[in-house]
C-alpha cells in the first residue's frame, strides 16, 4: 500500500501517475474510491472524507476504468443502466442510445457483451462510469491491454470526452489517469505525479517530471 503520498487534485484537471511496477499506483487510486479501506490517513473529496461517505454515492462520484472491461453479463444497455438504477433512476432508451453513439457505439444497446472487441468492451465501460455523471473518474491503464488500434481509438475518445464532459454540477471531469506509457501522459496530462515504493518522487507539468 502506497504511504507517505500526499498531493491536491484540482477540479477539471488531469492527472497522470507513472512509475514502475509495484510502485503503489493501482493501490492508491484503489484507496480513492474505496475499493480498499485506507488504514491510515485521509482522502478527500471536496473536503469531506471519503470514509463518512457511504460507498454507493462515494462509487458513483468517483468512477473507475480498469485495464480490462469487467462488464456484467448481459446486453450492452443493461451494462449502461445498472449504476443509476442503483440510485432509482431508471435511464431512458434514448438517453442510453445517446451515450453510446458519443462513444463510437451506435446501434449497440441490445448486442450481447460477450460478442464485444476488446476495443468496444472498454468502450462500453467508460460509458458505464459516465453514466453516473461522476465528478471524478479514476482510469488504470484503461488501453494497455488493447491492440493499437483500439488503443489509438479509445484515447482519442478519452481526449475528448475529458475535454466536453460535465458532471451534473456543469464542472468539467476530472481524471487520474495511471499509465506507463511516457507519451500517453504527455499528452493526455496537465499534470504528473511520479511514484516508486509508495512515495511521491516528484509532481509537476509533464515537461518538469517526463524529462
Amino acid at each position: 500500500m502506497p504511504g507517505h503520498v500526499s498531493f491536491s487534485l484540482h477540479e477539471g484537471e488531469v492527472l497522470a501517475i507513472v512509475g514502475p511496477s509495484g510502485a503503489g499506483k493501482s493501490s492508491l487510486l484503489r484507496l480513492m474510491n474505496r475499493l480498499d479501506e485506507p488504514t491510515e490517513g485521509t482522502v478527500l473529496l471536496k473536503e469531506r472524507n471519503t470514509r463518512e461517505i457511504p460507498v454507493n454515492e462515494l462509487r458513483r462520484a468517483v468512477g473507475m476504468v480498469m485495464q480490462r472491461a469487467w462488464l456484467f453479463p448481459g446486453t450492452v444497455a443493461e451494462n449502461i443502466a445498472f449504476g443509476p438504477a442503483q440510485q432509482g433512476i431508471s435511464l431512458p432508451a434514448e438517453e442510453i442510445d445517446t451515450l453510446l453513439a458519443h462513444v463510437g457505439l451506435a446501434g449497440y444497446t441490445s448486442r450481447d457483451v460477450s460478442t464485444l472487441s476488446g476495443g468496444e468492451a472498454q468502450r462500453v465501460a467508460i460509458t458505464r462510469a459516465l453514466a453516473n455523471r461522476p465528478e471524478v473518474l479514476l482510469l488504470d491503464e484503461p488501453t494497455s491491454a488493447l491492440d493499437d488500434a483500439s488503443r489509438e481509438d479509445v484515447e482519442a475518445l478519452l481526449r475528448k470526452l475529458i475535454r466536453e464532459e460535465k458532471h451534473k454540477d456543469g464542472q468539467r471531469l476530472t481524471c487520474i489517469w495511471i499509465t506507463h506509457n511516457r507519451e500517453q501522459a504527455r499528452t493526455m496530462a496537465d499534470r504528473v505525479l511520479a511514484m516508486r515504493a509508495g512515495r511521491v518522487e516528484a509532481l509537476g507539468t509533464p515537461a518538469e517530471v517526463l524529462r
